[in-house]
């Protein structure tokens, strides 16, 4: 049977990137101890208060259809949080509740993309966003960036890429997988390019609550972006919510308009009882959500220290999120061989940083999504086998 081309277009080394992953979920189930590292799924549970909003509004029959934009309550509250934060005015009409900031990255690419248009997105980039614009029609330009840098993208480089075919810059800050930041002056510099060619910016900030070095900025606050930029952001990592698929567009009104009229074909709205327990974690002081913050930077310190100066390895530290990017290509294995070499042989589930591109080559990924004991744990398993590797290299 015929399937559309679109099958071809959302396929490819994004979607094999999990294939690890899955090996790491069958050998659990046979009984094998793996510490599974490979994907970004806080191990925290979601805060109580949250779950007891669900339960309430559970009980109280919040379980019709909803507003399709999201409820006017959910997105008041969205608009105040980003502008407290930011410094940009917005209001509800300004924002778009999706579930999940995957949804929200996907929906603002289906209206803003045609076939053939060109986006750059700097690496090493989300293995799912080559699916999603290929899903478009678009194709992606990555930008490379280099690991001696931190994975830092620079503002000449984006500016050497675009051409007449250019419609969109996706810039994720923090990143995923590397944790790099940007900085004002870089952020500045990459708006000047914005304006001066007309272009609109996708501004993935999930992972800015978990910003641990320097300070998180929002390019849409910037002059002559507020028009040209979709904000995404979700409670997934910083509430422990992955499950509950929350997130959001900010972004000019008639962007919101037009995401309205996708969710309206595609989702229709998320359930109410979900959206008033997101309702309270944004509106909650949480002691929670400060304390899983916290915990996720002595994870990370507590990586790259275990791992530098082990033979073999060096950790790259993040200025944010919840991964480690390792170099292992004095190991003499190529990432993917070592990630598999140290599942099958060490019991680690942990990605190749080939999977989110060249740049990320000779690298693995390492999530700060087990506490601190199994990650030591995890660090003492990945450095035997980086030595045990590099014993075979000199026999």
């Amino acid at each position: 049977m015929r399937y559309s081309a679109l099958t071809q277009r959302i396929d490819g080394d994004g979607a094999a990137a999990w294939r690890i992953h899955d090996r790491a979920l069958e050998l659990r189930e046979q009984g094998v101890d793996v510490l599974l590292l490979s994907i970004g799924d806080p191990d925290f549970d979601t805060p109580l208060p949250i779950i007891h909003a669900a339960i309430d509004s559970l009980l109280a029959g919040d379980t019709h259809y909803s507003d399709v934009r999201g409820t006017r309550t959910l997105r008041s509250s969205i608009a105040s949080r980003h502008q407290r934060r930011s410094g940009q005015l917005v209001d509800a009409e300004n924002v778009i509740v999706l579930p999940g900031a995957q949804c929200a990255v996907y929906s603002v690419a289906q209206c803003l993309l045609d076939p053939g248009d060109e986006v750059i997105v700097a690496e090493p980039m989300y293995v799912t966003y080559e699916g999603v614009f290929g899903a478009c029609g678009a194709s992606v330009v990555p930008v490379a960036v280099h690991p001696e840098n931190g994975f830092r993208v620079e503002p000449a480089d984006v500016a050497a890429l675009i051409t007449a075919k250019t419609r969109v810059i996706l810039l994720n800050s923090p990143n995923n997988p590397s944790g790099a930041s940007l900085s004002l002056k870089s952020w500045q510099a990459l708006a000047a390019l914005c304006v001066r060619h007309d272009l609109w910016l996708i501004s993935d900030e999930v992972y800015s609550d978990l910003l641990f070095e320097g300070e998180h900025i929002s390019p849409a606050s910037l002059p002559g972006m507020a028009e040209r930029t979709a904000t995404i952001n979700s409670l997934s990592k910083s509430h422990a919510m992955t499950g509950w698929r929350v997130g959001w567009m900010i972004g000019p009104k008639p962007l919101a308009e037009h995401l309205m009229h996708l969710s309206l074909c595609m989702l229709f709205g998320l359930p109410d009882f979900v959206q008033n327990a997101a309702q309270v974690a944004l509106d909650k002081d949480l002691p929670e959500v400060a304390l899983m913050r916290e915990e996720y930077r002595q994870r990370r310190d507590l990586v790259c220290a275990r791992l530098s100066g082990c033979p073999g390895i060096r950790p790259i530290k993040p200025d944010g999120g919840m991964f480690v990017m390792v170099d292992v290509r004095q190991t003499g294995l190529g990432a993917q061989d070592f990630a598999e070499r140290l599942l099958e042989g060490y019991g680690v589930s942990v990605l190749a940083g080939e999977a989110f591109g060249p740049s990320a080559a000779g690298h693995i990924r390492i999530g700060l999504v087990v506490d601190q004991a199994r990650l030591a744990d995890a660090c003492q398993r990945i450095a035997s086998c980086a030595a045990q590797l590099l014993q075979v290299r000199r026999a």
